[in-house]
């Protein structure tokens, strides 16, 4: 059987083995593909593994062998499911594989936020503390979280795991999602009107849909606490960008931070780039080794399960 990945330095630029998909038959790895060449390398290989590699349905003509389709991601919209399905090929995602990282790299974004570590060390090395005529000094106000509260916008896996940081921290939490929820003890489900008035802290955690494009833009950036955090580490198209950057620069905005932007990698014009207190990482939160290791795990599992004949984690 001969597998293949089309572009595999995404998840693995070279610290990980592929060695769990190779006992599975003939692996052939392509560290990038450009789009001309995915036909020419998919070839007669009946499996393919990608991470944002776009497979169309052109693609799909010109491969009839291709049976299945492994995104190493959790994400599919790079590949055209309807017509994977009207060519039989079965397409699995890696859910549920990165809570724990994402869970961190969001507190991460906004312990930097209240805390200001970078800048405070950079004032340290600068010499800043060294010549200040007192023992301590701070070049930032610093925010203390316990007893503000966290809105979560979106409460699955992710968005749980981030609430029970998020009162392990002293925070009171508030929860609005599509369908309401159970949520612990001391914590609210809300409407998202209520979540944006009483929330010192929003975080986004709910997929990009049709329904939610700019879930936030001038008119719910305006319901906000004035003076609030706003926190993305779902998607860009969440956010109006251009609307955050104008909050931002009013000061009705106190800060956002996010992992994710509308265009990646970002664009030159994008307005965050020009925003002021505004935190941006280049949608890393997946990128811990521990978490690829888990990623490309639970890939090779879907590859063994649709050889079985029980497909899981299938998305067509």
């Amino acid at each position: 059987m001969k597998i293949v990945i089309l572009d595999a330095y995404a998840s693995n630029p070279g610290d990980l083995s592929w060695e769990e998909l190779a006992a599975f038959g003939e692996l052939t790895v392509y560290d990038r593909t450009a789009p001309e060449e995915v036909v020419a390398r998919i070839g007669g290989a009946e499996i393919v593994f990608l991470n944002k590699t776009p497979i169309s349905e052109a693609v799909f003509d010109a491969c009839p062998g291709l049976k299945m389709i492994g995104i190493l991601a959790t994400g599919y919209n790079i590949v055209d499911i309807e017509a994977a399905k009207r060519h039989g090929v079965t397409v699995c995602n890696v859910p549920g594989y990165s809570t724990a990282a994402v869970t961190q790299m969001t507190f991460a974004l906004l312990l930097e936020i209240t805390q200001q570590v970078g800048l405070h060390s950079a004032a340290v090395f600068d010499g800043q503390w060294q010549r200040c005529p007192d023992f301590c000094f701070w070049n930032k106000p610093l925010t203390e979280l316990s007893g503000r509260t966290m809105g979560l916008v979106g409460y699955g896996a992710i968005g749980q795991a981030v609430g029970r940081v998020a009162q392990a921290f002293g925070m009171r939490l508030l929860v609005t999602a599509r369908h309401e929820k159970p949520v612990p003890e001391g914590a609210r489900f809300v409407p998202l009107e209520t979540l944006l008035r009483k929330s010192d802290v929003v975080s986004l955690h709910c997929p990009q849909t049709a329904e939610n494009l700019h879930l936030m833009n001038a008119r719910t950036l305006a319901e906000m606490k004035p003076g609030a955090i706003l926190l993305n580490t779902a998607r860009g198209g969440l956010i109006d960008e251009a609307a955050v950057a104008a909050a931002l620069k009013s000061g009705d905005l106190a800060a956002y931070g996010a992992d994710v932007v509308s265009k990646e990698p970002i664009a030159a014009d994008n307005p965050l780039l020009s925003a002021s207190n505004c935190y941006l990482t280049p949608h890393i939160a997946w990128a811990p080794k521990e978490t690829r290791l888990r990623l490309h795990h639970i890939a090779a599992e879907n590859l063994r399960a649709f050889l079985e004949g029980h497909p899981q984690n299938v998305v067509s």
